[in-house]
């Protein structure tokens, strides 16, 4: 990181993210801490001109962005993880934080969103996250990925065919949903399997959300 960086007992925000990492079972050693820190600052900075994120309040950014996106780190699998539609970079840049050991490639078509994921990348030195401005139906990576994650993206069904084709054999796709499913989960293409439903629980919040795992098998598609 460029900075000097302020000693995390000192800072304000601390306290509440290594109590949440805590309640979530992460182990986040301070220099983490001070990433997540440094990337709030970021956001803070670039959403006066930019307009990445509605959330204008701090503490609810740490909130509704930082602590939610680590709250699936648990349940994360895969050594190398798309970010479908990131936008802000959410919740790929707190998850490439909590996991350096995982690859991290942050998709989004809007280029003013990418040019701060990568001055993000820069800033916080996270040599384990990749950008790229692209929509994922024109992205053909090499190897495919083990994963993809993604938040207030499209129905679970054009999800799933938007993103068939980025998948290994038995890649897995992990949706973000604030509300129920169950009527997505009736129109799955041929090939994909939903494996589970996990009740996710954001510390300091009274509500929390799902998380839809799905497993596309071998030769899922044509």
């Amino acid at each position: 990181m460029d900075n000097p960086q302020t000693p995390v007992a000192q800072h304000p925000d601390a306290d509440l993210l290594c109590a949440a990492s805590r309640a979530l079972g992460l182990h986040m050693s301070d220099e983490q801490i001070h990433r997540l820190i440094a990337y709030v600052d970021c956001l803070e900075k670039w959403n006066r001109a930019y307009n990445l994120t509605a959330v204008r309040d701090r503490s609810t950014m740490l909130q509704r962005h930082i602590i939610e996106s680590l709250a699936i780190a648990p349940h994360v699998t895969g050594c190398r993880i798309a970010d479908v539609g990131t936008g802000a970079g959410l919740p790929g840049i707190p998850l490439a934080i909590a996991a350096p050991d995982r690859e991290y490639v942050l998709l989004d078509s809007n280029s003013k969103k990418t040019r701060f994921l990568s001055e993000v990348k820069r800033l916080l030195g996270l040599s384990n996250i990749k950008v790229e401005t692209t929509r994922v139906e024109t992205w053909h990576p090499e190897p495919p990925v083990d994963a993809v994650i993604t938040r207030a993206f499209a129905d679970l069904p054009t999800t799933l065919k938007r993103i068939d084709h980025v998948l290994g054999d038995h890649g897995v796709l992990f949706a973000m949903k604030t509300e129920s499913a169950s009527e997505e989960l009736t129109a799955l293409p041929e090939g994909i399997q939903h494996t589970a439903t996990q009740q996710i629980v954001v510390p300091g919040r009274q509500w929390g959300f799902q998380l839809l795992t799905f497993n596309r098998l071998s030769g899922a598609l044509p």
